[in-house]
């Protein structure tokens, strides 16, 4: 009794009716579209691919009441993926709603793709296919940060600007001024191009160290997974620092100042 409630993997071997139904779905469905299937017959990662050929997986775990109650879905989308089931279903009309979902959401991956093949994408830097933010580089130490609706993501996203406020500035009174330009029909990120009036830095001829410098108090790019996303704000310094780096120094100068959650100081750069 003791060795049982030891035992970490301890399972009761299923019902031979849950195998003849797992394997004759998986035998309907096609050896073809599946990906992975552990030696226990639990879990099982089905492939796709959507009309852009971009690759795509659903892992589905099954319980042992399998196919009387469906099996815990798990994907890589931007949105919650719920499946509709009776006991009847089999693993086909999972993989039929998969795909359906996939087609849902072919517009969204289009224009995050544009994105990430024509700018430098400083964060996240491996997006996933659930990721809906993108921090672009637009100069030194500029850059805009979009949150892309992936149910409507031919209109205007979210914006924040990172820089220096002699330089970002001027970039928010063109897209509140441009706001009424954005045009549905047209990809996302030429309305960005065409609202901001500007070109993004291309992958194709420029270098991420080109735009992207190290912090100026740990002389490092990431840090912990952040890029330095605080400026000085003078035009004749523009030094990039980590938040946490200059959260770090301020709070160890005698001038500094704190209101509220907003810490003031000099730079540790031009002393300004």
């Amino acid at each position: 009794e003791i060795a049982l409630k030891n035992t970490q993997d301890l399972h009761i071997p299923r019902s031979p009716e849950y195998y003849f139904c797992l394997v004759r779905d998986l035998e309907m469905l096609g050896w073809t579209k599946v990906a992975y299937v552990d030696t226990g017959l639990t879990t099982v990662k089905l492939k796709a691919e959507d009309t852009c050929g971009r690759q795509h997986l659903i892992t589905l775990t099954l319980n042992a009441k399998y196919p009387t109650e469906p099996p815990d879905c798990f994907v890589d989308f931007p949105v919650p993926f719920a499946i509709s089931w009776m006991p009847q279903n089999s693993l086909i009309d999972i993989y039929n709603q998969f795909l359906a979902a996939l087609e849902s959401l072919k517009e969204f991956w289009d224009a995050m793709d544009e994105i990430d093949g024509k700018t430098w994408v400083l964060e996240p830097e491996s997006p996933t296919r659930s990721a809906t933010t993108r921090r672009i580089a637009i100069g030194n130490n500029v850059s805009v940060n979009v949150e892309v609706d992936p149910l409507h993501p031919n209109m205007l996203p979210e914006c924040y600007f990172l820089g220096a406020d002699h330089v970002v500035n001027p970039l928010r009174i063109k897209l509140n001024n441009n706001m009424h330009l954005w045009d549905p029909e047209i990809s996302l990120l030429q309305n960005l191009k065409d609202l901001l009036e500007i070109d993004f830095p291309s992958c194709a001829v420029l270098e991420k160290s080109d735009f992207a410098k190290d912090c100026g108090i740990c002389y490092a790019y990431r840090l912990d997974g952040a890029t330095p996303d605080q400026v000085c704000d003078d035009p004749r310094c523009g030094q990039p620092f980590h938040q946490a780096c200059l959260y770090e120094w301020l709070q160890g100068l005698p001038s500094s100042r704190q209101s509220f959650n907003v810490i003031f100081g000099e730079c540790p750069y031009c002393n300004k």
